[in-house]
């Protein structure tokens, strides 16, 4: 009996835990936060700051000594010189050599030093363009976040008339019976109801694709059963339409992620300069060679009168690499003197780059600036337009519940109770579009103004 409690159990659980994963719904915050941790865009930024981390490793690598060592042996047959007495012979010697060197930089013209400069700030740049990139995935979850609740929420419109035609379809059947309508204007509701059954399979259609867009934004595959909160609430909750443009737009110039990435840009193009200027200067190293050499042939023999009585073997292979090593050191100072013009013209071009780099931040505020001022204006006028379609949607209420009545006691033919009906429709769906347009624009103003669309 407790085995079969503790499945029991253990169903229970599983079914739970099913149910709850079937039925999560993401809000826009957790939404941004799966994308900028998912997306594809985002972890090729990061894959962009690790090699900007190896760009710095290299550049380090420049002060540090370099070090090479080498090896050979080979066999030579023949009429070889002898490398004890100096003398031709016939035979077959070996020989193994071995050696290594060391060069350190002492001066170069400060090269390496702004080289290791410019990969810290290429490290700030592919920081600032990581930070950029999760921006523009942040803006785009939350415009793809309202145009599913917009979507749900116009399907539900298109619901609620679809009931709503029916109904009058049923009433209209009973007025037909009656005599109190024709049966034309029966026909013209039929027509309506499935009209209204087309509009409600294209919202639910449109619905669906949203929910992919934005599924693929934080690379869900399994999109079919993706929702969101219907977080239908119009706020303005930083109250930022309280600010001026030009007041936002200081803020933005302060805080804005693209005018980072131009001004360290920047930076990098003078940092250019500078590299290409060092190499108009003496470059100075040192240096340390080590050697040696081993050779395996038989070595001759001798007598008094200088006759060849024999031979032996070579002297032992550390006696000989001790004996016959050789070392030197010293400085080595290049003065460039006439190369073709490639460093004056290496020069030239990083300055042509440099003032590229000060167009680039320049338009880069001016761009700034027009964007705060249009989207400031956008936001303005997204929020009129809301509030005159509030005032166009009560009127169009009233005058289709007074069609309403007409048509119900046979004072207005199927025709115009339907046009009624359907500019009626047409202001519910317009309320809805220009309620998320004015949210999504919020969202843009908020954005210049360093307020983050998540709270970290």
């Amino acid at each position: 009996m407790e085995k079969r409690s503790f499945l029991s159990l253990m169903v229970m659980l599983v079914c739970c835990v099913t149910a709850q994963a079937q039925s999560k719904v993401w809000t826009l915050e957790e939404c941004v936060k799966y994308a900028i941790q998912n997306n594809i865009s985002i972890k090729q930024s990061e894959l962009d700051s690790k090699t900007a981390l190896i760009g710095k490793k290299d550049a380090i690598g420049n002060f540090l000594p370099s070090l090479n060592a080498s090896a050979s042996h080979s066999w030579n047959i023949g009429l070889n010189q002898d490398i004890t007495t100096g003398l031709l012979r016939n035979q077959t010697t070996q020989f193994t050599s071995a050696g290594a060197n060391v060069g350190v930089d002492i001066y170069k013209g400060l090269q390496n030093q702004n080289t290791l400069r410019k990969a810290n700030l290429s490290i700030v740049a592919a920081k600032y363009q990581l930070l950029k990139m999760q921006e523009d995935i942040a803006l785009n979850v939350a415009n793809a976040f309202l145009q599913v609740l917009f979507n749900k929420e116009n399907l539900k419109v298109q619901k609620e008339q679809l009931g709503i035609n029916e109904k009058q379809y049923a009433r209209s059947e009973e007025l037909v019976k009656a005599g109190s309508i024709p049966r034309g204007d029966l026909l013209d509701i039929k027509a309506t109801v499935a009209q209204n059954n087309q509009n409600v399979i294209a919202a639910d259609n449109a619905l669906l694709i949203s929910k992919l867009s934005l599924a693929q934004l934080l690379q869900l595959e399994d999109f079919e059963n993706f929702d969101v909160v219907d977080d239908t609430n119009m706020r303005d909750e930083n109250n930022i339409m309280a600010q001026t443009p030009s007041a936002i737009y200081d803020k933005a110039v302060e805080g804005r992620t693209e005018l980072k990435i131009a001004r360290t840009n920047l930076e990098i193009a003078q940092k250019d300069v500078e590299i290409a200027k060092g190499a108009f200067q003496p470059t100075l190293q040192g240096f340390y060679s080590f050697n040696s050499r081993v050779s395996y042939a038989d070595v001759p023999v001798f007598d008094n009168m200088g006759n060849i009585i024999g031979t032996r073997n070579s002297a032992p292979f550390f006696n000989q690499f001790g004996d016959n090593k050789g070392q030197s050191f010293g400085a080595q100072l290049s003065i460039p003197i006439f190369n073709g013009f490639s460093v004056r013209n290496n020069v030239e071009r990083s300055k042509v780059s440099l003032e590229r780099s000060k167009i680039a931040v320049e338009q880069q505020d001016l761009d700034l600036q027009r964007n705060v001022f249009t989207a400031f204006t956008d936001a303005k006028g997204a929020l009129n337009a809301y509030e005159s379609s509030v005032v166009a949607l009560e009127a169009r209420q009233g005058a289709y519940n007074y069609a309403k009545e007409r048509y119900d006691v046979g004072l207005m033919n199927s025709f115009d109770f339907n046009q009624s009906q359907t500019l009626l429709t047409n202001a519910q769906s317009e309320v809805i579009r220009t309620k998320y347009d004015y949210i999504f624009k919020i969202k843009i103003l908020e954005f210049y103004f360093g307020i983050p669309l998540i709270k970290n």
